[in-house]
């Protein structure tokens, strides 16, 4: 089983993304004619797939694909999200209405706050300065800016001391500064600010908005490509994997992230390792892929369900990301061949020692399995690594961001 980040807002994470992707693909000439240009593969899978899985990263697992005309073409390719952990709904627009127009195809569906993004470009930064962006009464988005050597071929954004939107330009000037990174964490009343459709976000809306002072930027850095020319999709087939692929950290959770006080599921009782957070965070920032792999017999006893972990997983990752740290994903085993629950009372190829959450992520994600590895407390965590080819790490208490470190040491 697999559970992620909350679907919350004002200052915490948030679960939705819309990715346009119904865009015509001049650019790309002959390369994009019988393809939608986000479905174009790149590094083994479609392009569209790299940026949902980057989202996913910081806890987004519900993507609404505007797909223009081409509704049949991506539910084909990408099917429900059941594949990647997550939830995918193809939309079409009957008529083109431009980057912030298309918005109303999906207007009934909008959470409080959702991320905003192009399905042909990819933006690997780390979000969760954006996705925790602050809510207010007078709150409408927040871009993510990229710095830049010249702005004269982009167009420059000016942010005050307080990141407000000074000035939302078209391309003019030169020299470094900072850009539209085209991906917005934005709320629902955007939607009154957009109006009647067609209408372009960038253009129309938030110029608007910036001399109202209603629209705020936070600065990421990180690898950016777009692929709407044909040297950069090129370029992008071998960039993005060197990218993406990374070693994972797997990590036990009860014994390891948190004090074991038994059937863990409420999150007042929960009572976090000393120096977990900081060993998360840590982990993030040495590039490794962090997942939580435990198993969860209390759902098979019947002594609490998988919404009430779920919940307290979500959590979890809201504590983690207020200290700047985050799981990439949790997985969880719900079996035991003893439970009382006749749906979970079963022997599973999930539960440890054996491997399969492991192999599940291993499937899900664009592992390095060199270098990764895992931490558990009990020899069953160990052995399920073992069982899945992983270096295991066996932590007995104490400091846990020390015990990663000396990991890290003895990796590099």
């Amino acid at each position: 089983m697999l559970a992620e980040a909350p679907d919350v807002a004002s200052g915490r994470l948030v679960r939705q993304a819309v990715i346009l992707a119904g865009g015509k693909a001049t650019r790309l000439g002959d390369l994009a004619r019988h393809t939608p240009k986000p479905l174009l593969p790149v590094g083994g899978r479609p392009f569209i797939e790299h940026v949902m899985l980057h989202c996913r990263r910081y806890g987004v697992r519900d993507f609404l694909v505007l797909a223009g005309p081409h509704q049949g073409r991506f539910e084909a390719v990408l099917g429900d999200g059941q594949r990647l952990g997550v939830s995918i709904s193809v939309v079409p627009e009957e008529a083109p209405a431009g980057t912030g127009g298309a918005l109303h195809y999906v207007s009934d569906r909008l959470a409080d706050t959702f991320l905003l993004l192009n399905g042909d470009s990819l933006f690997q930064a780390n979000l969760l300065p954006l996705v925790l962006a602050p809510a207010s009464a007078a709150w409408h988005g927040t871009v993510a800016a990229r710095r830049v050597d010249d702005t004269g071929r982009y167009g420059r954004i000016d942010i005050d001391n307080s990141g407000i939107i000074t000035q939302f330009a078209e391309k003019s000037g030169a020299g470094p500064g900072v850009i539209n990174g085209g991906l917005y964490c934005l709320s629902r009343r955007i939607l009154d600010a957009i109006g009647r459709p067609p209408a372009s976000i960038e253009t129309d809306v938030f110029p608007r908005l910036v001399r109202e002072r209603l629209l705020r930027a936070t600065v990421l850095e990180g690898n950016f490509i777009d692929i709407g020319i044909p040297e950069d999709l090129h370029r992008a087939e071998t960039a993005i994997p060197a990218w993406v692929r990374k070693p994972a950290a797997f990590l036990d959770r009860d014994g390891v992230l948190n004090i074991d006080i038994g059937y863990l599921h409420k999150p007042q009782d929960c009572i976090w390792m000393e120096g977990a957070k900081e060993a998360v965070r840590l982990l993030n920032a040495s590039g490794y892929l962090v997942f939580v792999v435990t198993n969860q017999a209390g759902v098979a006893r019947g002594l609490y369900s998988e919404a009430m972990l779920n919940d307290l997983h979500d959590w979890m990752s809201a504590e983690l990301a207020a200290a700047g740290a985050h799981v990439d994903a949790y997985y969880y085993c719900p079996h035991h061949p003893e439970g009382s629950v006749a749906s979970f009372a079963l022997t599973c190829e999930c539960r440890k020692p054996s491997p399969g959450m492991m192999r599940k992520a291993f499937a899900q994600w664009p592992v390095a399995a060199s270098g990764s590895f895992l931490i558990g407390d009990r020899q069953s965590d160990l052995e399920a690594a073992r069982a899945a080819g992983l270096p295991a790490h066996h932590f007995t208490g104490g400091n846990l961001e020390r015990f990663v470190e000396r990991i890290i040491r003895a990796q590099l």
